[in-house]
């Protein structure tokens, strides 16, 4: 176990995901619905685009013309293209996220994938956990990001993980995902036991990333060997859960949010216990 001396070292992950200053922020609504929450200097770039973005009560909100999730579609992506235009935002993934009042609730648009941070609303996705059980304990399977990510290149990763796009349910898309990333039969993905979500609300450079993570757990047998196949990681490998804990807990190699669903893992397979001083800010710190 690690010394409990130590513990900050699992704690400083939680908290660098949910480190944020919503003062510089402004409330983001369509159809009255606060769905996001923008940079002040963000906001005031696009109110000076006009529609289909207008002031509304100290925030910004599309007009009200637009009455269905596909106009305001429309018109926000042609106002995309304009901020990519002239280097305000990223090049975009053509990748379409929902955006909601909440998960499972009807659409009230959709947004694409690299500008969710700029308008600070929920993104959704889910990790696996692959694990092998041994006479010595649990091992976990561990990807390498490939060095050409545009996030956390060379870094630690969880055996599957990926956003959660528009059009496709959580059960195809972690069907999917697995295959893409591990080259995990259907068959054997369907196996993966949902075990929850981890959630947090991080600032960064483009905006806020309020995230909900769907995590499952997926018993692999011991001579499976995953195959990446869509590019972005470069190997895995199998670590016994005490190293990956160690790893976690005295580096900074991992993807940010991969230290939160390894600590997680951690935690209700009883590797982490109450006895650890920090257990409870731990378990209250997973889910903002």
């Amino acid at each position: 176990m690690v010394n409990p001396a130590l513990t900050p070292g699992f704690l400083r992950h939680v908290r660098s995901c949910n480190r944020h200053d919503l003062s510089g922020f402004r409330p983001f609504a369509i159809a009255g619905v606060t769905v996001g929450q923008v940079r002040i200097g963000f906001m005031e770039r696009l109110l000076a685009l006009g529609l289909p973005f207008m002031p509304d009560a100290g925030g910004i909100s599309l007009h009200p013309g637009l009455t269905d999730a596909p106009s305001r579609t429309r018109a926000v992506a042609a106002a995309l293209d304009r901020l990519v235009a002239e280097g305000t935002i990223p090049k975009l993934r053509r990748e379409m996220y929902t955006v909601s009042d909440g998960w499972g609730r009807p659409a009230l648009m959709e947004l694409d994938r690299a500008a969710i941070p700029f308008f600070g609303v929920t993104a959704y996705g889910l990790h696996v956990n692959g694990f092998v059980r041994k006479p010595d304990g649990l091992h976990l399977w561990v990807g390498k990001r490939a060095l050409d990510r545009g996030v956390a290149p060379g870094q630690y990763d969880n055996l599957v993980a990926g956003g959660q796009p528009a059009g496709l349910s959580l059960a195809d898309n972690l069907v999917k995902e697995a295959w893409e990333e591990a080259g995990l039969p259907a068959a054997m993905v369907r196996k993966a036991v949902p075990v929850g979500t981890i959630s947090y609300l991080m600032e960064q450079d483009k905006g806020l990333k309020p995230d909900i993570l769907f995590l499952y757990d997926l018993e692999l047998p011991a001579d499976f060997v995953p195959r990446n196949t869509d590019g972005e990681v470069e190997r895995f490998e199998l670590w016994p859960l005490s190293r990956v804990a160690e790893s976690v807990h005295d580096t900074n190699d991992w993807k940010f949010n991969v230290n939160l669903t390894v600590i997680d893992f951690l935690i209700r397979h009883g590797w982490l216990t109450p006895d650890h001083p920090d257990y409870l800010d731990l378990c209250r710190g997973l889910r903002r």
